[in-house]
């Protein structure tokens, strides 16, 4: 009894220790938000009725392990997940592609016929050494006779040119093996790079199964290294056409596995940011010490002056939305987020390297506009202006610029502005001469009792040196009064639309072919002679 008992319990025991299931798991799908990805992998086991110990492969170096779900047959309880990329098993076996086996079998056979002959090289070496340190028998042997010495002579020579060339020859096929060698590191290197990248990462999966068989298992978790940028194509033949954009995505990760065929969706969401909604405390006032008084400085960048003030001055407009979603892509639009859905399957490599992905084309429906601000820089932009652009989905992003057939540089588009159009800047137009200049005249400063008074003007001429008219948007600006004790003046505009809430100036002008226009503004700032005013 004592026997049997020992042997159930030795069954037992063996039972318990039975050696793991090792499955390869493969990415089917991924989901890529900007600074993550979902992945769904697939994989199977052959399960024996009872428990089980699986360890799936070739999952993500660094997933979030809370985000693991296990789908299987309801045959199967999943009992417990862990991740680990650190798990070392003998019961793993090395697994191999045929062709990179061939390889590394063929490169030992090479390593070992090289140290075989360089074993049989550097005997003849030494047979060679001794032999000529022996040559010196004449000279300390002075019994030998002529006919003897004549015999060693003749031995030495025949012997040492016999190990000479078998030297020789020895060292030839050394370089033979050697290039042979090289070859085959370079092809093991070339099939390797051919094979799909594995990862480190694995699932510990345990199991109880009712029914023995084959079982499949869905694998969804979340992943860092991976993420999605959109960019943009902006092509325009001319200001009398709308403009061709080409929505597309920088799709870049390095989770430690090939994305091979996958089905690829991008999402404007972010899964890893604080869900959490904020709340309010109660808000005391508090003084702030004093440092003297701060001058803001109100000068405005191009494009930020642009918002809000675009009226008129339109060149081509009316054109009705030539939107063209690619066949393969599905926009998805939620509460949330915008997905895309891509039908067709990607190759996505784990090297951090970004994957061009084209997600859809629009023709924008656009008012073309010239626009300068020479007080900030002597350039005439051309800009597009784009309305209900909230429609088109878009997401900030960078934008290359392709004009009548030409690459003219890159532009951003931000669609998270207030504004109900979207300014795109379509370049610089080299042909329209701008140039501000202090006209020293008629500047100059004056003190007064207690005053210091000085006098600002500038003379702002345009050139249109194109062979068609041109509509320009022309601004500048005159500074405002942060203090009642700083008093300023506007002497002259010459026609200008004035908006005194920011100081900004602004003319719609029309220069014919050729046509030059000058411009006069002029303006009095009057404050403290004590003081100093160092943004003027």
């Amino acid at each position: 009894m004592k026997n049997i008992a020992l042997l159930l319990l030795l069954i037992g025991g063996a039972a318990l220790a039975q050696k793991p299931l090792f499955v390869t798991a493969k990415v089917k799908a991924a989901t890529v938000y900007s600074n993550s990805a979902e992945l769904v992998q697939t994989t199977s086991a052959v399960l024996p009725k009872g428990t089980s110990e699986i360890v799936v492969k070739n999952v993500a170096d660094f997933l979030n392990e809370s985000s693991v779900q296990i789908a299987a047959p309801s045959t199967v309880t999943v009992l417990s997940v862990q991740f680990t990329n650190n798990y070392m098993s003998e019961y793993e076996i090395d697994e191999h592609s045929t062709e990179v086996k061939k390889v590394r079998d063929s490169i030992k056979i090479a390593e070992k016929e090289i140290g075989r002959l360089t074993n049989a090289l550097n005997s003849e070496a030494k047979t060679l050494e001794l032999l000529d340190k022996n040559q010196q028998v004449s000279g300390t042997n002075t019994g030998l006779n002529l006919a003897e010495l004549a015999k060693v002579v003749e031995y030495y020579k025949a012997k040492r040119t016999e190990i000479s060339d078998n030297y020789d020859t020895l060292e030839e096929k050394i370089r033979n093996w050697n290039a042979v060698l090289a070859r085959l590191n370079t092809k093991l290197e070339i099939n390797t790079k051919n094979q799909e990248k594995t990862s480190n990462g694995k699932l510990i999966l345990q199991v109880m199964n009712d029914v023995a068989g084959n079982v499949d298992f869905a694998i969804n978790y979340l992943t860092a290294n991976a993420s999605w940028q959109p960019f943009y194509d902006l092509r325009a033949n001319s200001i009398s056409e709308p403009i061709q954009m080409m929505y597309k995505a920088r799709v870049t990760q390095s989770t430690g596995i090939d994305w091979k065929k996958v089905k690829l969706t991008l999402s404007s969401g972010n899964p890893t940011q604080n869900n959490t909604a904020p709340l309010l405390q109660a808000w005391f006032l508090r003084y702030a010490p004093t440092y003297g008084a701060v001058y803001r400085d109100k000068e405005e960048s191009v494009i930020n002056s642009l918002n809000g003030q675009m009226a008129g001055v339109t060149v081509s407009a009316g054109y009705k939305t030539l939107a063209s979603v690619s066949p393969y892509t599905t926009i998805n639009e939620n509460q949330l987020n915008i997905s895309f859905d891509i039908d067709i399957p990607y190759d996505i490599l784990s090297n951090g390297k970004a994957h061009s992905v084209a997600l859809k084309e629009i023709g924008l429906p656009a008012s073309y506009k010239y626009y300068s601000a020479p007080r900030v820089e002597n350039e005439a932009f051309l800009l597009a202006e784009i309305s209900d652009y909230s429609k088109y989905n878009l997401l900030p992003g960078d934008a290359n610029i392709i004009f009548e057939g030409l690459y003219v540089g890159k532009t951003f588009i931000n669609p998270n502005q207030t504004s109900d159009t979207l300014n795109l800047s379509m370049g610089r137009d080299k042909k329209i001469s701008i140039r501000r200049e202090k006209v020293v005249d008629k500047s100059g400063t004056k003190f007064l009792s207690s005053k210091k008074e000085q006098l600002f003007t500038y003379d702002i001429t345009i050139r249109n040196n194109k062979k068609e008219t041109v509509n320009l948007m022309l601004k500048d600006q005159y500074p405002l009064s942060p203090d009642k004790d700083i008093e300023v003046e506007l002497k002259e505009s010459d026609g200008a639309k004035v908006n005194t809430d920011t100081g900004i100036m602004t003319w719609q002008l029309n220069l014919k072919p050729n046509e030059t226009r000058k411009i006069r503004i002029s303006y009095k700032i009057r404050y403290p002679k004590d003081r100093v005013i160092d943004n003027l």
